[in-house]
């Protein structure tokens, strides 16, 4: 069996703005998981104990995640990023066995990772890769294969036609990794199509189809998601949410838990210790709630969703479903929060947010974002400079790590609010917010005498 595997975390990963500041996205935690952590214990525990990362950018942020894993971990330095392929190849040196390769950036079923394994194992391809149909996504936003009855024909970046995309997994014997050392670092494109200078695993693929080599492929049986952009990680928080939750099979209170004879209940309870849900709470649905957690006074929790440990909810806050909120976070006082938000993030006195927020971030009084246009459409993106209409929550609001709003700032449907940034009082931002920078209204004012001669005294 596949003992060893290679997660490739060394990305800058531009894509993800504003989320690739602080840390690398594939640290970036779902359901208060980081995606790499999570990987990583699922293919631990199918068996693949031994991992090589590859690191880059963001190179702490990886270390962190993966502190006390299950796994066997050793990490490997690229010095730059030049493309997967070298990436693996770096990962794979004095390597001799069958491995997998994986994109750390994925969110995906632990069935998926089973099922290419299965494949690989039994039919003994020279490479096997992991492929999922497009559903709504653009064939233009990704590498397409091209594949007939479970076995790669050919390979195409970008591509104006495809049914289906590389998942960014992969199983090889050790007789492909000369196919990863000679790859000519441009991926086959379509005419016309401009591809970067990077040495990409599915072009070594595709040198392989080319020299009679078997190449398999394999539909994702579970969800998959890549957090290449932004708005991604909702859709990814959603998925595994709902695992989850298919996979609960009652209650879980911990002993030193409470809930309140008041509370209105309407799911399953995964309760941690010290975690509390007062009177007049109301629970719509399946709850995670961590150690010190707490739901208080009215707090309203419309579906299934995650609460880190010592995050508070309470007077009346209203928390949307497959939300999920990070560590010792406060939401209160009127406010309502849907999406993600990491640790330490403050939202009451009537904000009203939906999207993705990141470490201690600080909403002013009443700040709100709007996410529904008048022309009931979504918000075109621009993701370094190209034009793009994401395919879910394109009318969300993305605020970066340790930034802050004033009272009454608003947010337009679709923006993004840097790292270290700050929306002043006021505010209507219409326009992303680069890093590192503050706006503010300059206000004009008119002043003039007053008093009560002004009413014939």
């Amino acid at each position: 069996m596949i003992r060893t595997a290679i997660l490739l975390a060394a990305g800058a990963g531009a894509r993800f703005w504003p989320y690739n500041v602080v840390r690398n996205k594939c640290a970036f935690p779902i359901a208060n998981v980081p995606a790499i952590r999570r990987l990583s214990d699922d293919l631990a525990a199918l068996g693949v104990t031994r991992q090589v990362v590859v690191v880059g950018a963001g190179e702490a942020s990886i270390r962190a995640a993966l502190r006390g894993a299950a796994a066997e971990i050793v990490f490997a330095r690229q010095a730059r990023p030049d493309g997967t392929a070298a990436a693996a190849l770096l990962g794979a040196a004095g390597i001799d066995d069958d491995l997998l390769v994986v994109a750390g950036d994925i969110v995906t079923d632990r069935a998926n990772l089973a099922a290419l394994r299965d494949r690989f194992e039994r039919d003994r391809p020279l490479a096997a890769a992991l492929v999922q149909p497009l559903g709504a996504e653009s064939s233009l936003d990704w590498l397409i294969p091209f594949v007939d009855n479970g076995v790669l024909r050919g390979v195409e970046g970008h591509s104006r036609d495809g049914d289906r995309r590389f998942c960014g997994v992969y199983a090889f014997r050790p007789e492909a990794l000369p196919f990863l050392r000679d790859n000519p670092a441009l991926v086959r494109v379509g005419v016309g199509g401009m591809p970067p200078v990077d040495a990409e695993i599915v072009q070594s693929l595709q040198m392989m189809v080319d020299e009679g080599e078997r190449v398999a492929t394999v539909d994702a049986p579970g969800f998959h998601v890549d957090l290449d952009k932004p708005w991604h990680i909702l859709e990814a928080n959603a998925r595994v949410i709902d695992a989850m939750a298919a996979a609960l099979d009652g209650d879980r209170i911990d002993p030193t838990a409470r809930v309140h004879d008041g509370a209105d209940i309407r799911g399953r309870l995964i309760l941690g210790p010290g975690a509390e849900i007062g009177n007049r709470a109301v629970v719509e649905g399946d709850l995670w709630l961590g150690a010190g957690a707490k739901a208080l006074n009215g707090a309203i929790i419309q579906g299934r969703a995650v609460v880190g440990r010592e995050t508070v909810l309470r007077d009346y806050c209203l928390i949307g479903a497959h939300s999920s909120l990070g560590a010792r976070g406060i939401y209160g006082h009127g406010a309502e929060f849907s999406g993600v938000a990491l640790d330490t993030v403050y939202c009451y006195h009537y904000c009203e947010i939906w999207g993705v927020v990141g470490m201690a971030v600080d909403f002013g009084a009443a700040t709100v974002c709007g996410n529904l246009r008048f022309d009931d459409r979504a918000t075109v993106w621009r993701i370094n400079g190209r034009p793009e209409i994401p395919t879910t929550a394109a009318n969300a609001a993305y605020f970066g790590d340790f930034c802050r709003t004033g009272v009454n700032a608003i947010i337009m449907p679709g923006r993004r609010l840097g790292a270290y940034s700050i929306c002043g009082p006021g505010v209507i931002l219409r326009d992303d917010l680069p890093d590192h920078t503050m706006v503010m209204v300059e206000q004009q004012v008119t002043t003039r005498p007053w008093g009560p001669e002004r009413y014939g005294w």
